[in-house]
């Protein structure tokens, strides 16, 4: 099932920026399949329409349970009515780069705005970009989000309502796909905040855009980034099988210690040591995050430094040239330094792609989310 084109622009428009959840009501896209299913047993509800309801909630254009009439017995809402609710974001601003990324911000209860990024890749693919936090805690230096500070941890449906708003704007934009799960091809927690720092929200929200009978988003289609917090890194490999990519940025402890502060107490070898023990399936490989930046982290000699540390662990490296942003004091490397450094990696077997982050024009770009819209 999913609303009409017409439908979900329609509503949209109605509805505000943000709104405050019911006193002491259950958000209902804060919960898994099988708690959803042992909630509504508590409430009269058979499991059978449990299941029903959660591949409902899983659905662009259901905004509230007057939205569910005709698809859930009436009996069913009337016994939901003054105990749930369905809560949504809505964007209170969009804005579209010349590259196509398209960039979203949505207005929390609390007053803080969180952003998330659709980007467009090639054979008509999308991966959207989620926050899991408002603001972040982490300090990073080079990071406008981190210049923001910490504000609070998104829910797990504020987290899943972010991939169902973008499906809702790639509809009412005209684009069509057999099924709302092939209008995403990818999810990269990647977006405002450190996913692991939220560890127990962002768990229950992989579980739910995981499950088969959900959006069913599979492994290789998910990527949750950190920084560094070492002992998630661990019970992410045991709870939950995705891609795990590394915010690094360094091959050094002082570089890192001075570009990032977690360093300080997960530093390097600690870090990497987790990374070497993460369990892979075979042919999968860590993606390690690197942002080249002028004159700190972009030598030949850190990129040698950088082949030595990473030896040993099977990953993947994606360059990333610095965005400059007249906020922070970075520079972006020259191109012949920027090729350079690629060459002495992959000179040494590893893989090393440059990647040009999308939508820097309006601020989607990597490190540059930092709730301007607001």
């Amino acid at each position: 099932m999913t609303l009409a084109t017409t439908d979900i622009h329609h509503r949209a428009k109605e509805m505000a920026p943000s709104t405050t959840p019911p006193a002491g009501m259950t958000d209902l896209r804060n919960l898994t399949r099988l708690q959803l299913t042992d909630r509504l047993a508590q409430w009269g509800i058979t499991a059978t329409n449990a299941a029903h309801l959660f591949r409902l909630l899983q659905q662009p254009g259901v905004h509230r349970l007057h939205d569910l009439a005709g698809l859930v017995k009436r009996q069913t809402r009337d016994q939901l009515a003054h105990r749930a609710f369905v809560s949504t974001l809505t964007p209170s601003h969009t804005e579209r780069s010349e590259d196509g990324t398209v960039k979203f911000a949505f207005g929390l209860p609390c007053g803080a705005t969180i952003e998330s990024v659709l980007i467009p890749t090639t054979h008509l693919r999308h991966t959207l970009c989620i926050s899991s936090q408002a603001g972040c805690a982490m300090g990073c230096r080079f990071c406008l989000t981190g210049a923001m500070g910490f504000k609070r941890n998104l829910t797990p449906a504020e987290m899943v309502n972010q991939v169902l708003a973008a499906m809702e704007y790639m509809i009412a934009s005209g684009v069509v796909r057999a099924t709302p799960r092939e209008l995403i091809n990818n999810l990269v927690f990647m977006g405002m905040g450190e996913p692991l720092a939220n560890y127990d929200h962002l768990l229950t929200a992989l579980a739910i855009l995981m499950d088969e009978q959900g959006l069913e988003f599979t492994e290789r289609r998910v990527t949750v980034s950190t920084c560094g917090l070492v002992p998630r890194i661990g019970d992410l490999g045991r709870d939950v099988r995705v891609n795990l990519a590394i915010s690094l940025h360094a091959a050094d402890d002082a570089t890192r210690d001075q570009l990032m502060p977690v360093n300080r107490t997960y530093p390097l070898e600690t870090l990497l040591a987790a990374c070497r023990e993460f369990p892979l399936r075979k042919g999968k490989v860590i993606l390690m995050e690197y942002i080249l930046i002028k004159g700190i982290n972009d030598s030949a000699a850190t990129a040698r430094l950088l082949a030595d540390r990473l030896e040993g662990i099977p990953c993947r490296i994606n360059l990333l040239p610095y965005n400059e942003t007249e906020s922070l004091p970075y520079e972006r490397p020259e191109p012949e330094q920027i090729k350079s450094f690629q060459k002495i990696l992959r000179d040494r077997g590893y893989l090393a792609l440059v990647r040009d982050s999308r939508g820097a024009d309006i601020s989607a770009a990597c490190g540059q989310l930092a709730g301007r819209s607001a």
